[in-house]
């Protein structure tokens, strides 16, 4: 058989499953570590509940994913997930499902692991989404789960220093109240309101515009010029006023899109 018969017809079980998502669907992909409580309890133990370097990695990291090839508009995390909103117009491979998959947990796993110095790995889905509000939704999603968890870690680790086992303080931890929970914190010296933002809400990322100021040799003259930065929010508001956020967002970046 010759080379290209062969490989046409190898080719066929390959991309057997290939898709292309349809246009104009939103889409957005997460990003979550995997086994990650092994890697940062037991194998690179980081500060529990949260950890400031561990923080660092994953700012990093979608810093970097947003600077991989696609266009992605908003990218948010919290714990050890990763949320990316591609913009609605991005054509990147097709919008083949497949290879924005691949990519971005191998990406995520790259640079990931080498800010830890040790293997790390991500894996990745993708929601495709036909409009804005679903969107919305998603990342309000997220933003409320980051507050459930910020709690519920918090407590958890409280149990734990006091010597209960994993077993006894996850028992201990179930049917309580959210006012239970607080008072559990509050009992042990934590005021959770006053706990940083961006452990409780998670932590956005988006691009701004600036001015950047330079000079210019041939001219001798200082110069300016509009440039595109990442902007890290560490203070994220949380439900409706989260919404309205993402509204204004997601808005500019509409209207940058069609101009």
């Amino acid at each position: 058989m010759k080379f290209d018969d062969l490989e046409s017809k190898m080719r066929l079980y390959e991309t057997s499953y290939d898709r292309s998502i349809l246009p104009e669907m939103q889409i957005i992909a997460r990003i979550d570590g995997r086994s990650f409580t092994k890697l940062t309890k037991e194998k690179h133990p980081f500060e529990a509940p949260f950890d400031e370097r561990f923080k660092a990695y994953m700012m990093e990291t979608v810093k970097h994913l947003m600077n991989c090839g696609f266009k992605i508009n908003y990218g948010y995390t919290q714990s050890d997930e990763i949320s990316l909103l591609f913009d609605q117009n991005e054509i990147a491979f097709s919008r083949k499902p497949r290879k924005l998959i691949s990519i971005l947990a191998g990406e995520a796993s790259a640079k990931f692991s080498t800010l830890l110095g040790a293997v790390a790995a991500f894996d990745c889905r993708l929601s495709e989404l036909p409009n804005v509000p679903l969107v919305i939704d998603y990342f309000r999603w997220r933003n409320e789960d980051a507050h459930r968890n910020s709690l519920n870690a918090h407590c958890y680790w409280t149990l734990r220093k006091q010597k209960l086992s994993e077993r006894d303080a996850t028992r201990k931890l179930q049917g309580m109240s959210t006012a239970d929970k607080n008072e559990l914190l509050f009992q042990n010296g934590i005021n959770f309101n006053r706990l940083p933002l961006w452990q409780k809400r998670g932590i956005g990322i988006y691009w701004q515009e600036v001015i950047k100021e330079g000079f210019n040799p041939k001219l001798n003259k200082s110069t300016s010029a509009l440039r595109k930065e990442l902007v890290v929010n560490e203070e994220l508001p949380m439900k409706n006023k989260y919404e309205e956020f993402l509204i204004t967002l997601l808005s500019s970046e509409s209207a940058k899109s069609k101009s």
